[in-house]
């Protein structure tokens, strides 16, 4: 699995991350097997980061229950946010976060959707004094606030920096990921696929013989290898709830990466 470095720390973590969005959110009172499967095939192909969000329904206590039920809840990167007006409400929220995780800390806490962040940023930094969490990020998924999220980490002590970005939407490529890579700000990407948008517009397409030399085989290690290109990427978390999707999208961060002339091609593809 390829790793990049947390630029804050030079921590190194496994490029292929997991979201949570919607596919963690079921049931909490029923059984979930191939949730579990899909970390157990997560953590075997070495991957470690799991981002959530108290936004997500149900997504932080199902993270916590699999993580337990998996016998491994200490290899885990956890990542969840803050998203709600207010300091106090913002404490509590995060603990409510970490109690359903079943974490007495969490590797990384991030303002969710830039709602309340200056109150909220001053809270972060004193809980990674306190040893809370170890990392700070923001996060939107909206090409609307690159901008925003852009002043932010050119202006403040942030480690992590979430935001949207694929092979169809390529703003960020134009300010925020050089950006992240001038201030030294880890990047994690949200929206990969489009939200499946782009398996529509390819569905029944075959790949191009020429990505194989890139150790690609799909179409979804396709739309990761081109975002893991670009070498202001740190991390991307595409969403799954089956094993299938999971280890196809792991396989994503192993082999060689599409160089610049490479990604022109792919890029051209859409």
């Amino acid at each position: 699995m390829l790793q990049r470095a947390i630029s804050s720390t030079n921590e190194l973590i496994p490029a292929i991350g997991l979201g949570t969005w919607k596919v963690f959110d079921v049931d909490p009172a029923q059984e979930h097997p191939e949730l579990l499967q899909v970390l157990h095939q997560f953590h075997k192909a070495g991957a470690t980061v799991i981002d959530s969000s108290p936004m997500y329904g149900n997504a932080e206590e199902i993270t916590g229950q699999l993580t337990q039920a998996s016998g491994i809840a200490d290899k885990f990167f956890y990542a969840t946010k803050v998203w709600i007006q207010g300091r106090q409400e913002g404490i509590r929220q995060m603990e409510a976060s970490m109690r359903k995780m079943q974490r007495s800390t969490v590797e990384l806490m991030q303002i969710h959707n830039l709602v309340d962040w200056q109150i909220h940023l001053e809270t972060l930094r004193e809980w990674k004094a306190a040893g809370k969490i170890k990392y700070i990020g923001i996060t939107h998924y909206t090409d609307s606030m690159h901008a925003e999220l852009e002043k932010i980490i050119s202006t403040e002590p942030i480690d992590f920096v979430q935001f949207n970005y694929s092979i169809h939407a390529r703003a960020a490529e134009k300010r925020l990921l050089p950006a992240a890579a001038e201030h030294g700000v880890a990047t994690l990407i949200n929206r990969p696929f489009g939200e499946g948008a782009l398996f529509s517009k390819v569905r029944g397409k075959q790949l191009p013989e020429w990505v194989k030399e890139y150790n690609i085989h799909s179409w979804a290690q396709l739309f990761l290898k081109f975002i893991l290109s670009h070498p202001a990427v740190t991390c991307v978390i595409p969403a799954t709830s089956k094993v299938s999707n999971a280890i196809d999208n792991l396989q994503a961060g192993q082999g060689e990466m599409p160089d610049a002339g490479a990604r022109q091609k792919l890029a051209a593809l859409f």
